[in-house]
């Protein structure tokens, strides 16, 4: 889709925190030891209302689905004439300090004509100061514990359990419950845009503290893709409604002498596809309920029939031989070359870029995604992931006046895609930094050199769907994909109530990892998975179990 979108997803991707997990912290009870945990009843309290946008029509709208569920609007070309979200001045005159991640070379800080336009705009002066997103988790500890925090600094999810951050927030932050929770969200239309599922995680102890970044309204771990033109050559149906549907798949489109195999890894890391198939938790999201208990997923059954039916595969012959050396570091590669004629991967690798790439191994290349399905047959579900992976946070020290005008200049960066807005925040000024070719902003020379993602990290918009590299047919075909997508969704259990788990526990999935990978591929018995399960339950997984069912009595479940 468009060049934002994927860049994001693309980095929360390989980033993996499209859904992130519990957070890892120091161990205790949740009431005193364990601060972060809201319940359901007062995250309902404090979450904004959601007013989705209505300045800027969307070629194919979007579509409310289960749990909350929204899809991404989608758009086929920018406006001819963007309309303007904001009216009014912006800021107050204002000078504040930010800090935000930037994965990508850091641009002239002065003397840089993008950065006055858009301060301009706002009518404060902004300055970024963007460092490096790799090693960005090693300043935030110095600067927490030294208490010289900036007015305005975006902290990624992935960073959080470093920082006691459950605690840390008490004290660091400012409380915006008071400016944003139910409809006083709606002083700030734009923000009032960004879909409800992406504040939750940006709630601690009961308070909105943070504003969500790049955020999405269907966020999951990903699709199973198939080849369209392989399985158009063959006359192989690509309706799938249960695993025997695709072990026939298996047959159909295996042909060893012929260098073609049927599937690549079709498990995931830790079972991160296939669940949606079994039923059983995710990885972020690890529990369910069983005649009243909690019940990780390693102790489920659908894991286990995962398991076997995927090793199932393997010994059919069905994968590829890469696959089954666990080697994904050419599967894009086996899929575009028609090795593979099916695959998982995150719902970002469909997108014009991956058309050309694909296309330049075969000029037939057709990517689509099966619609959810289930291992039996049945009703699908899939689980919806946290609806950001960011969140900017305002200092703690700022007056109420400063707050005020901070959240009104988020209101501005949070303009929708389509929007005056927007073309400034991210494409700075007409003719200088950018033009418009074929219907969608370009950046110059000068807008290459000056522009990199800064302002966006400080507040951002529900993120769009955009045809990217002149693609239109894979934008729709993603829309009309996501919009049957979220009928499924359901929310995890303990879904965006940020608990931070007992260090300790950290190291209990490794070991479980590498037996799933052993088992998946045929390499070892099921039997080596129920032995593994048992050390886990001794060497802490039933400990944990009784963490989590401490939450579960204090606290809720999330959902």
């Amino acid at each position: 889709m468009g060049s934002h979108r994927l860049s994001r997803r693309g980095l929360l991707a390989s980033l993996g925190v499209i859904a992130a997990t519990p957070l890892l912290d120091a161990c205790g009870s949740p009431k005193e030891n364990n601060p972060g945990t809201t319940s359901q009843t007062d995250l309902s309290k404090v979450l904004p209302a959601f007013a989705p946008a209505t300045a800027v029509k969307p070629d194919i709208a979007s579509v409310t689905g289960a749990a909350g569920g929204v899809t991404d609007p989608t758009f086929l070309s920018y406006p001819a004439n963007p309309p303007k979200t904001v009216t009014g001045p912006v800021g107050s005159g204002g000078t504040y300090v930010t800090m935000t991640p930037l994965w990508g070379a850091i641009p002239p800080s002065s003397g840089n004509a993008y950065y006055d336009a858009v301060n301009k705009e706002l009518g404060s002066t902004v300055k970024i100061q963007p460092a490096d997103g790799n090693t960005y988790g090693d300043l935030l500890a110095p600067l927490f514990a030294s208490d010289k925090l900036p007015d305005w600094i975006d902290i990624p999810s992935w960073n959080i359990g470093k920082l006691s951050f459950g605690e840390a927030v008490r004290t660091k932050f400012a409380d915006l419950t008071p400016y944003l929770s139910g409809d006083n969200v709606k002083q700030y239309p734009n923000l009032a845009a960004i879909p409800t599922n992406a504040w939750a995680s940006g709630v601690w102890n009961g308070k909105l503290y943070g504003l969500p970044i790049y955020s999405s309204g269907a966020v999951i771990a990903g699709a199973y893709f198939y080849r369209k033109d392989l399985f158009d050559k063959a006359g192989v149906s690509a309706d799938i409604k249960s695993v025997a549907d695709l072990e026939a798949v298996g047959k159909a489109l295996t042909n060893a002498a012929a260098g073609q195999w049927a599937f690549d890894d079709l498990f995931g890391d830790d079972g991160g596809y296939i669940n949606q198939l079994y039923g059983f938790p995710s990885g972020n999201y690890p529990w369910t309920e069983r005649d009243g208990k909690l019940v990780h997923r390693y102790e489920t059954d659908g894991i286990v029939e995962a398991l076997n039916w995927h090793a199932k595969m393997v010994k059919a012959g069905y994968l590829h031989p890469d696959a089954v050396a666990n080697n994904s570091q050419n599967a894009k590669q086996r899929f575009w070359s028609g090795k593979v004629a099916v695959c998982t991967d995150g719902t970002g690798a469909w997108n014009g870029d991956d058309t050309k790439s694909g296309a330049a191994a075969n000029p037939s290349y057709n990517r689509q995604a099966f619609k959810i399905f289930s291992a039996t047959g049945g009703q699908p579900t899939v689980e919806i992931g946290n609806g950001a992976g960011m969140y900017s946070y305002l200092n703690k020290k700022l007056s109420d006046k400063q707050i005020k005008e901070l959240l009104s200049i988020a209101n501005y960066l949070a303009a929708p895609y389509g929007s005056a807005e927007w073309l400034t925040v991210n494409f700075g000024v007409s003719g200088k930094h950018y033009t418009m070719t074929d219907g969608n902003p370009l950046l110059t020379e000068l807008g290459s050199k000056e522009i990199a993602t800064s302002y966006q990290f400080l507040a951002s918009p529900l993120s769009p769907t955009t045809v990217k590299s002149g693609n239109a047919q894979v934008t729709k075909d993603y829309a009309a994909w996501q919009a049957d997508m979220v009928k499924y969704l359901k929310k995890p259990m303990f879904y965006g109530m940020n608990v931070s788990e007992p260090a300790q526990f950290g190291s209990l999935t490794q070991p479980m990892k590498d037996t799933i990978t052993d088992v998946k591929l045929g390499r070892k018995p099921i039997s080596a998975w129920t032995e593994a399960v048992a050390n886990w339950r001794r060497q802490g997984g039933d400990d944990l179990r009784k963490f989590y069912e401490d939450i579960r009595t204090k606290f809720g479940t999330g959902q």
